[in-house]
């Protein structure tokens, strides 16, 4: 992570004149990227199943951690839940099997599904591949914002994974 860092400085020396000596302009710049990371993952709620929720406008982006698809191994088939079906916190709405196991997919939250990764149904290995970008599942009007918060964070959430582990 720290030499992807280096090389994004590293470009923008090239347009900003940015030298070894500015250390306060180069301190900045990594505190800023450090900043944008940190938002994102903040944002990002996890259940005991191994599910997340990102929030934007009370549409939540659902799908499964890195922790739970490299459990799974590499995915062959989603079953999606329907737009348009209602679910509520904790309830079944679908299904991966992957060469190693079959998983059944739980709401992270109620509300109604008003998007489906169609990507997936034809390519599920996005799910190995990209679980946070590429791989998300399904998007979920939220009915309450409060059954998101109530969630694990992702210290909560790292937190439980090692005490899975052990």
């Amino acid at each position: 992570m720290f030499s992807s860092k280096m090389i994004k400085i590293t470009k923008l020396s090239k347009y900003f004149h940015i030298n070894s000596n500015n250390s306060q302009w180069l301190s900045l710049v990594t505190n800023t990227m450090r900043f944008s990371t940190s938002n994102i993952l903040k944002d990002r709620y996890y259940t005991d199943k191994h599910e997340w929720i990102d929030v934007k406008d009370k549409i939540g982006t659902v799908g499964i951690s890195h922790y739970a698809q490299e459990a799974l191994g590499d995915v062959v088939y989603a079953e999606l839940p329907a737009i348009g079906t209602e679910v509520k916190i904790k309830d079944e709405c679908g299904a991966l099997e992957s060469v190693k196991a079959a998983s059944e997919l739980y709401s992270p939250a109620s509300g109604k599904i008003v998007e489906i990764n169609s990507k997936i149904e034809t390519s599920p290995a996005l799910i190995n591949q990209s679980c946070y970008e590429n791989g998300w599942l399904f998007k979920l009007e939220l009915s309450s914002i409060e059954e998101v918060q109530n969630l694990m964070n992702e210290e909560q959430y790292t937190e439980f994974i090692k005490q899975d582990h052990n």
